[in-house]
């Protein structure tokens, strides 16, 4: 008997086929892929791939997938059932005189085996002890039950124990529900030891010669699918963004450094005359690192003047009138807008001889958002920052009307608004043409002499400041024939602008 490669298969994949064609032969109601497989001492992907290759070559075989559930201990699990539980090896790592909480949790399985003894009633906790809290013995023996039911299900007698208490070690995650899928192979109606590899292709030289008529031909898939054309384009948010960052260099903007994602509370918040008591502050709002969870370095006379003019006041300012702390400065975080960034690029300015300077920065912000159809937790915000002598309101609304033209938006509105770092500030609106209504696109303002002055920039130094997001509705406007470009028919402006990546809080 003779088996050739199949659909180029290598020797020894066709043993593995061969094999397993002469366990299907023996019998007549089948086999198991699995059992062949643990038989051949193979891994089953193996088999799995074997019967995939008779499958392919004809009616071998016939093969049913079937599916079926078992539980595995995981390695905590594993390592309960050879050590004991957590709270077992608690109770016994506590003597008759008991023992210092503190040296307890020292442990590797002090902790949680600490809270599962207190509850199983074990162990008893003295706080009021003269050497410090002390744990002492409740009972005088114990019996691990957890560790008995692991051995139980680690020895194959699952069935010896209740669905209830199977799914108590599931949730303490020491047991796994594993779903195994294996095929029931039996003899197909052209079942042979001997299989020949099927021609794929009809050459000039098998019709001259005839020997078309010898050979077995693999049937013609006229369902597959065929080769996708290599090719790419820019996606249309970052073809937008090209645009932006071309908009800001026409204008003699210079680009700011962004690549800071982490950032300190304190430029994030405190140098923008944001009060610590600020909801945006809170964890429902903002992200908040655990490692590293503070940060330690911050220029200090600047630092005492933030605090001054928040708890103080200071520079015609009373402040916010509360007890300002370092510590809540120091808490490190996801930056929630770029407007950290530009702090630290004035704080520079202001430490060297002032000239005029207009930056800008499109990168990555994030907040602790609940998603939704209008909110993701991250998305990107495009700002701009002018400083100058004598800068007014007029010029911000000039600067705006500049920038935005140059998008192609001309309709503008301007709203009072309030910011914590910006006075006076405004909201803008654009009239959208596709959707025949205002949208709300950026927010602007002039910074406040509260977050300037402590820098220590110029008195008669103005900054005038904007900011709005990547992804909102108008701001693809500009780019949006590129974006029925790229998916080849007319682009329905309602259903961007109703999209998650377009309805952003900016």
């Amino acid at each position: 008997e003779t088996i050739f490669p199949l659909n180029g298969s290598s020797m020894a994949d066709t043993g593995v086929v061969e094999a397993l064609l002469r366990r299907v032969e023996k019998v007549d109601d089948g086999v198991d892929s699995l059992e062949v497989a643990t038989s051949l001492e193979l891994d089953h992907q193996v088999i799995v791939g074997a019967v995939k290759s008779l499958q392919a070559v004809g009616d071998v075989i016939s093969a049913e997938l079937r599916s079926s559930k078992h539980w595995e201990l995981t390695d905590e699990g594993r390592e309960i059932a050879e050590h004991g539980s957590h709270e077992a090896r608690v109770f016994g790592s506590i003597p008759v005189e008991g023992l210092p909480q503190s040296e307890l949790m020292k442990l590797s399985f002090g902790k949680i085996g600490f809270s599962k003894a207190m509850s199983n009633k074990w162990i008893r906790l003295d706080k009021a002890h003269e050497g410090g809290p002390r744990i002492f013995r409740t009972v005088e023996s114990i019996e691990d039950q957890v560790r008995e039911k692991l051995l139980l299900l680690q020895k194959g007698n699952a069935s010896q124990l209740e669905e209830k208490e199977k799914n108590e070690l599931k949730k303490r995650k020491l047991l796994s529900e594993v779903t195994v899928k294996t095929y029931w192979i039996m003899k197909g109606n052209s079942f042979s030891t001997t299989v020949t590899k099927q021609e794929t292709e009809l050459t000039a030289e098998m019709i001259t010669n005839g020997s078309w008529k010898e050979k077995k031909f693999k049937p013609y898939n006229f369902e597959a699918m065929g080769v996708a054309p290599d090719c790419g384009h820019l996606h249309p948010l970052m073809k937008v963004r090209t645009q932006f960052r071309q908009i800001f260099l026409e204008m003699g903007f210079t680009e700011m450094p962004t690549n800071n994602f982490i950032e300190s509370s304190f430029w994030n918040f405190d140098s923008l005359f944001q009060p610590q008591q600020h909801p945006a502050r809170d964890q429902h709002d903002t992200f908040f690192l655990s490692d590293p969870a503070l940060a330690h370095d911050f220029p200090q006379d600047y630092l005492e003047r933030v605090k001054k003019v928040h708890s103080e006041g200071g520079f015609g300012s009373q402040g916010y009138k509360y007890d300002w702390k370092i510590e809540e400065a120091k808490k490190n975080i996801l930056r929630t807008h770029t407007t950290a960034v530009s702090a630290r690029m004035l704080y520079k300015l202001a430490q060297q001889k002032f000239t005029p300077v207009k930056y800008f920065s499109i990168d990555r912000v994030f907040r602790n958002e609940t998603l939704d159809a209008t909110h993701l937790a991250e998305f990107h915000q495009i700002e701009g920052v002018v400083a100058d002598y004598g800068l007014t309101l007029g010029d911000l609304m000039g600067v705006l009307h500049q920038f935005f033209t140059k998008l192609g938006i001309t309709k503008l509105r301007f709203k009072p608004a309030y910011n914590p770092y910006t006075e006076p500030s405004m909201e803008v609106f654009s009239y959208h043409e596709g959707l025949k209504k205002w949208v709300e696109v950026g927010n602007s303002g002039i910074f406040r002499p509260e977050m300037l002055l402590p820098m220590g920039l110029p008195e008669d130094v103005s900054v005038i400041a904007w900011g709005l997001s990547l992804e909102r509705p108008t701001m693809i406007k500009y780019g949006i024939n590129n974006i029925r470009e790229l998916v080849g028919h007319k682009v329905n402006l309602q259903m961007v602008y109703d999209s998650p990546i377009c309805r952003l809080d900016s």
